[in-house]
């Protein structure tokens, strides 16, 4: 039996034995790095540099791509280097580095993805008021808001998991530190506390969820009042990337968590962690960009520009 004070290093989940297998996931996961940083960092790059995009909507967009950029740099480079070097350490200082700043964005993402539905909320269903309550000085302050809330959040488990005994090894059944696994290895009855901070944060995340339904319900029913299918599909059309956007981030990390412990595996868990930690920050760009004409024709200048 081991305790948390002799434990130097953790061990990793890896995603193959086979020697092939584990280089074919490095490339695969180069590719999707490579088109995260890509797409994120086009979408930053653009809305800093194009004027005509200093709009509440756009800056919040910004936020959610430097988020997206946090999440997956925090997870994806170090199983790439699992796999391409063949090995399944992680230290414990780093396993707790990684558990504070994978919480940190994830968090500071669900909080953001909220007010950015108070965004469209005020946008569709209380234009009047646009300019008065979503001011350049309120979007900042919500915006600071998110990324503090998800700090607060991330050093408050991060603190509390790793102040837990361990006496269960060192063995993570996830490519990379989570909370769940490291309870796992906690001795008995130690990890109530943490369980117990676990269900608070949880009511509170369900607490936004509902704020965020609520809030779709008002604005489809005041999208459904517009007169003109052309004034109703330019509201859909300034909705739906977030909507979509928010029900992957949501779907996905329920789908992980809240799935019934008889039909759990390592490789189904393996699975499902890598799509809501890896498949989400890689696709919002995409989503973001694929019904937005405004945002198109802004990239479309700025890489114009910078070749010519």
């Amino acid at each position: 039996m081991s305790n948390s004070s002799s434990i130097s290093q953790f061990l990793l989940l890896a995603f193959a034995d086979r020697r092939e297998l584990q280089l074919l996931h490095f490339w695969l996961f180069l590719g999707i790095y490579l088109a995260a940083l890509l797409g994120n960092g086009l979408i930053i790059t653009t809305i800093a540099w194009d004027h005509h995009l200093h709009t509440p909507m756009y800056f919040f967009l910004l936020n959610l791509s430097l988020l997206d950029l946090g999440c997956i740099s925090t997870t994806l480079p170090k199983a790439m280097a699992n796999s391409l070097w063949d090995t399944r350490a992680i230290s414990y200082s780093a396993c707790a580095a990684q558990l504070l700043f994978f919480l940190f964005f994830f968090s500071a993402e669900y909080f953001l993805l909220t007010i950015m539905c108070y965004d469209r909320y005020v946008a569709i269903c209380r234009p009047l008021h646009y300019g008065t309550l979503l001011g350049s000085r309120a979007c900042v302050h919500m915006a600071a808001a998110a990324w503090a809330s998800g700090f607060l959040y991330s050093l408050l488990h991060t603190a509390s998991t790793f102040s837990l005994p361990l006496c269960q090894g060192n063995v993570l059944g996830q490519f990379f530190c989570e909370i769940p696994q490291i309870l796992k290895l906690s001795c008995s009855h130690s990890y109530l506390r943490e369980l117990g901070l676990l269900v608070v944060s949880a009511f509170f995340f369900f607490g936004c969820f509902v704020f965020m339904v609520v809030s779709y319900v008002q604005i489809f029913r005041a999208v459904l009042r517009i007169p003109s299918q052309q004034g109703r599909h330019k509201a859909f059309s300034t909705c739906l990337p977030h909507l979509a956007v928010v029900s992957l981030f949501i779907s996905t990390g329920m789908i992980a968590y809240l799935k019934p412990p008889s039909i759990s595996s390592p490789s189904l868990d393996l699975v499902l962690a890598v799509l809501y930690s890896v498949v989400p920050p890689a696709l919002n760009p995409l989503i973001y960009s694929m019904r937005n004409q405004e945002l198109q024709d802004a990239v479309q200048k700025l890489v114009t520009g910078g070749f010519s």
